[in-house]
């Protein structure tokens, strides 16, 4: 979130595209220079509405007893995170005491009290390890009460536009508040501020995130980590970002957010949970550190390689320190958030063409993609 000087809940906000992007940035790579939406389509391939969803909805009131269940059966499983500034939600992932949430929810933190649905006194817990740049992060419980409640998580692809889905979280610190909407597309591609407040908001980690499900179920400060669920009782999502108007004076744009995809959750949660951290993100880098660049006419004019690790993918193609990227595949790169955006829709193993300029002379290269960590 953007936050003011009384409200210290976190929440990310994705924001309008603006100028060029000077700051050197790693691109091992999910940078937040610049944020802007892209969609990586309109509409994804999600699997059919969920039946239980259409058998529910053949009465006004078989519905709301729909939501009802949903809600009785899941808030249980959502918790508020509460660290000395910040307040934010999560989601009890196992039966271990280990909960799910944003990497921004937490931010620095390391120790944490959270706080059940289903009341009592507040429960010490410990970052396990956080993965900024997909935003998510897996604490643990110090000791598990009694009844603990795990929520179950969609498999991969099942979000379908139009789907009736309920966000549930602790919005401006409304503990176990429930909101409802649709999922209004799947497969976006958005990034979140930068954690020097440069592109309009503080606090975010300048993930650039792909095949986010859009809903426009509200989300806000405070809904960050929580529960994006269908009326099959399953999380289908983490919600994560709301996007902003700059003719609202860059305040939320209603009936528009995003969550995390539960595939995406799954596949890095368990890793931590497993590893202590992130062995293999699924994302698609180059393995170099970049920084925006501008051409004689003082516009963006491409990413810069400040350094290049060595062995990784775009040493072992021949780029080094001082080219300047131009062009991934077909994609012009301008800024450094474009070159964040391109990669974000490839995988690790990917052939891609890079286009770069050396010494005023345009080079080209066949990259074999390395994976973000």
């Amino acid at each position: 979130m953007s936050r003011s000087r009384n409200d210290h809940r976190r929440h990310r906000f994705l924001l309008p595209a603006t100028g060029t992007a000077v700051a050197c940035t790693a691109v091992l790579l999910a940078s937040g220079c610049s944020p802007s939406p892209r969609a990586a389509s309109d509409a994804g391939p999600g699997a059919p509405v969920a039946k239980a969803a259409v058998d529910k909805a053949g009465s006004s009131d078989t519905l709301q007893n729909a939501y009802q269940s949903t809600v009785k059966n899941v808030l249980p499983s959502v918790v508020q995170i509460t660290t000395k500034q910040d307040l934010g939600s999560g989601v009890v992932y196992d039966s271990k005491g280990d909960i799910v949430t944003n990497a921004h929810v937490i931010g620095n933190a390391t120790s944490f009290q959270v706080s059940l649905a289903t009341g009592g006194s507040p429960l010490a817990a410990r970052l396990v390890s956080s993965y900024p740049a997909g935003d998510l992060a897996v604490i643990r419980l110090s000791s598990v009460p009694k009844g603990l409640k795990p929520a179950t998580f969609a498999p991969g692809g099942t979000a379908a536009v139009g789907e009736i889905v309920l966000a549930m979280g602790n919005p401006l610190g409304l503990s176990s508040s429930v909101t409802q909407g649709i999922v209004s597309a799947t497969g976006r591609t958005v990034s979140e501020s930068g954690s020097d407040g440069s592109s309009g908001s503080s606090g975010g980690t300048g993930a650039t995130i792909p095949d986010m499900v859009q809903t426009s179920a509200a989300i806000n400060p405070g809904n960050s980590g929580g529960a994006l669920v269908n009326l099959d009782n399953q999380v289908i999502g983490i919600p994560t970002l709301a996007a902003t108007d700059p003719q609202l004076g860059s305040g939320a744009a209603p009936g528009i957010g995003f969550a995390i995809p539960s595939s995406a959750v799954k596949r890095i949660a368990d890793q931590i949970i497993k590893s202590g951290k992130v062995t293999d993100s699924g994302r698609a880098a180059l393995d170099v550190t970049v920084r925006g660049v501008v051409g004689s006419n003082f516009q963006p004019a491409g990413a810069a390689i400040v350094s290049a690790t060595k062995g990784g993918a775009a040493a072992k193609a021949g780029l080094k320190a001082g080219d300047v990227i131009t062009k991934v595949g077909s994609t012009p790169i301008t800024t450094v958030q474009s070159l964040t955006e391109v990669l974000a829709e490839l995988k690790p193993g990917d052939k891609v063409k890079v286009t770069y300029v050396r010494d005023s002379g345009t080079k080209t290269a066949e990259v074999t993609l390395g994976s973000l960590t």
